[in-house]
Order: C-alpha cells, then sequence, then structure tokens
C-alpha cells in the first residue's frame, strides 16, 4: 500500500469535512460534553472494488493522561457507495463498534488536559465484516488485517 500522501490519501480515496478542514479545530458542538454529533464528512474515490467501507475516529495524544490511544467511533460495513455522512447520522446499514466511554457509537472530543490531534481514519475494503455491534477498535483492525484496498485520513484539533 502506498504511504498516504498530504491530502491524507494513500490511493483516490478521500476524507473531508465541510464543518473542519484537514488540521484545523473541529468545532464545539461535536464535542463530548457539548451537543456530542459526529460531524458531517463527505468520502471520494472509493475503489470500485470495495465490498465495504470502515471508519475509526481515535485520539493519541491521550496516551499520556489515558494510558492509551482513546476510540471515539469505531464504524463497518458502511456502503462504499456513500459519498456523504450527515452530521449526526447513525450511518444507515452500517455497524457501530464500542468507543473508550463504553458505549457504542460516536464519542466526541473531550480531551482532559490539553488541545489533542483527533484522527478520522477510513479504510475501503474488499470485504464486509462480521463483527458484532459493540466490536472494538482493535476487533476490526483485526479482521480488516489483509483486506484494506486504501485508506484516507482527516485529522481535526480540539481543546477544553
Amino acid at each position: 500500500m502506498a504511504p498516504p500522501d498530504e491530502s491524507g490519501a494513500s490511493g483516490g480515496l478521500t476524507l473531508a469535512s465541510p464543518a473542519f478542514d484537514d488540521g484545523s479545530e473541529i468545532p464545539r458542538p461535536y464535542g463530548y460534553t457539548n451537543e456530542n454529533t459526529s460531524p458531517p464528512l463527505r468520502i471520494s474515490g472509493v475503489p470500485g472494488d470495495a465490498e465495504s467501507l470502515a471508519l475509526v475516529m481515535d485520539d493519541p495524544d491521550a496516551v499520556k493522561p489515558a494510558g492509551k490511544v482513546w476510540d471515539h467511533w469505531v464504524v463497518w460495513n458502511i456502503d462504499p457507495a456513500t459519498a456523504r455522512i450527515d452530521e449526526g447520522d447513525s450511518i444507515s446499514g452500517a455497524t457501530e463498534g464500542q468507543n473508550s466511554y463504553g458505549e457504542r457509537g460516536y464519542g466526541g472530543p473531550n480531551p482532559p488536559d490539553r488541545e489533542h490531534t483527533y484522527r478520522f481514519v477510513l479504510y475501503a475494503l474488499d470485504t464486509e465484516l462480521g463483527l458484532e455491534p459493540g466490536a472494538t477498535k482493535a476487533d476490526l483492525e483485526s479482521a480488516i488485517e489483509g483486506h484494506v484496498l486504501d485508506e484516507a485520513r482527516l485529522t481535526g484539533t480540539y481543546a477544553p
């Protein structure tokens, strides 16, 4: 697989948000202690042979205060024809996993100490996944091994 380029894509797959630019601040309503609503996302360049998409949002800056990368959103079996995920959308037909808050679905940014950078990673897969609802990011990572056709990244920052 090719390394990601500056746009966060390693091939033609791209992930963007009309709510914030890559590397910029994620608006307050998407925070866990605010409206805790997932941001709108736009997807393009999905490989023609993709059978499904998977999406992970996590916080690698949480390692120091929380002792681990904090998982905020784990979703799989997204229809590869999906071009947009609207704000607060439960992503029809997809399955959501468990986040680090112990909840299924989206759990927004909530840094305990300072500004953190959050990663949204979209995977184009050559298969649909048989994971049970509520599976974790670790479960997803194991299941997609050897099935990733392409990936795209979007980052945003959020401060307490």
